[in-house]
């Protein structure tokens, strides 16, 4: 049964740029997000205004829906599983979500898989006597930590010896949940910058990796349908900024091994779980050829945006193909490449930068898709412009006059 009734958990630019497909397959999109403000709402159906993790809301939602699925990841769980015990449908489900959500939880998935990553612990699993300065009431206390590494349990024994008993710099830290768009990611180099970052995050769960000098970032967008079926999109080159994404480039320059290598993680992982849905897979290439996962995201993705005008079926259509059980369109590119810079804010401002935009349209063969949101501030993203290359054309160049048109004075 094709369903034509989709509720979305979250109302940013993911669920907006799905109104496109959800026109052309006749699905109306319902949306749940708590800001009137926020860019889905001028294209959903109806819009359930409520926080993304309320469950009552969603329960609300479910109710004129024929599914319901996901733009982020900061739901309440166990919320949601009551929900499904009373027949909701949610697509991704719920068990293949529960390992990803909590990014430690996702590394020992994977480990169990046997798919590459970074090497990891939680922060208490390290047992690292550094001396914290953290809030607690109108004080300060130091939080030393005192597990020994011999008593972390063998199953987290993938961790560096290099970090025993003292971090060995650089090291990446991040926050275990709600980390998108580079917060709650930090690349720590030094041991005052440690104690800094502790202070600021007070006492929230940490992941703790080893810090991966990767030649280059690399993402994959792919699909699974409720038969089983499975399509990847070309792999592509990201590059960050302060743990952003600023640029994709379509295909990415990787030999055909290293793209059958994250074409077969694509395909482990979507099979593993049972996906029916979408997802967004993060990757370093180190400089000896190996692919390892970074993150995963169980949704649309910022790498794959290139797609709603390099590909014959976007990434958002995609979603809606496989949540709603129509058959999975082809992910083939419909250009020799493509270049996919982010618009990100970078002043406090209220405009709508009509003149840039008007500039950007004007490059040959870009597509600028602009988010509609109310507020600029340093970081937030605005909107994206997509440029289809001819053969012979230079990315990065392309991707520098892009940039110098938007950041320019």
């Amino acid at each position: 049964m094709v369903m034509k009734r989709v509720g979305v958990i979250g109302g940013g630019q993911l669920a907006w740029m799905m109104a496109g497909a959800a026109e052309k397959l006749g699905i109306e999109l319902l949306v749940q997000t708590p800001s009137c403000d926020d860019p889905a709402v001028s294209i959903a159906a109806k819009t359930i205004l409520a926080t993304i993790d309320d469950a009552t809301a969603t329960a609300e939602l479910a109710a004129l829906c024929d599914v319901i699925t996901f733009e982020n990841e900061f739901v309440n769980l166990e919320a949601l599983l009551e929900l499904a015990k009373q027949g909701v449908c949610f697509r991704p489900g719920l068990d293949a979500l529960k390992p990803l959500l909590d990014k430690y939880h996702q590394r020992c998935y994977l480990r169990e898989l046997g798919l590459p990553t970074p090497r990891f612990a939680t922060w208490e699993e390290l047992g690292w006597q550094v001396g914290v300065g953290r809030s607690k009431g109108d004080t300060q206390e130091t939080l030393p930590i005192t597990l020994s590494v011999c008593e972390a349990s063998a199953e987290h024994s993938a961790m560096p010896e290099a970090l025993h008993p003292a971090p060995s710099f650089p090291i990446v830290l991040k926050t275990r949940r709600h980390g998108y768009d580079g917060q709650g990611t930090f690349i720590i180099k030094d041991a005052q910058a440690l104690d800094e970052t502790l202070s600021r995050l007070g006492h929230a769960p940490l992941l703790v990796e080893e810090f991966v000098p990767f030649e280059r970032e690399l993402a994959a967008i792919a699909a699974r349908s409720s038969n089983g079926d499975i399509v990847v999109y070309p792999i592509v080159e990201t590059q960050q900024e302060h743990q952003v994404c600023r640029r994709v480039f379509a295909p990415a320059a990787v030999s055909a091994a290293i793209a059958a290598d994250v074409e077969a993680i694509a395909q482990t992982l979507l099979s593993s779980l049972d996906v029916v849905g979408l997802f967004g897979i993060e990757l370093f290439l180190t400089a000896d050829g190996k692919v390892l996962v970074n993150e995963i995201a169980p949704r649309t993705h910022n790498s794959g945006h290139f797609t709603l005008d390099a590909c014959e079926t976007s990434q958002f259509e995609q979603q809606l193909r496989a949540v709603t059980g129509l058959p999975l369109g082809s992910p083939a590119m419909t250009a020799s490449g493509a270049v996919m810079v982010n618009l990100l804010g970078y002043e406090d401002s209220h405009s709508d930068y009509q003149e840039k935009r008007q500039r950007l349209t004007a490059i040959p063969n870009a597509h600028l898709h602009w988010y509609g949101k109310m507020e600029s501030r340093l970081g937030r993203k605005l909107g994206h412009v997509t440029v289809l290359l001819e053969k012979g054309g230079s990315e990065m160049q392309l991707a520098s006059a892009i940039e110098a048109i938007w950041y320019s004075d």
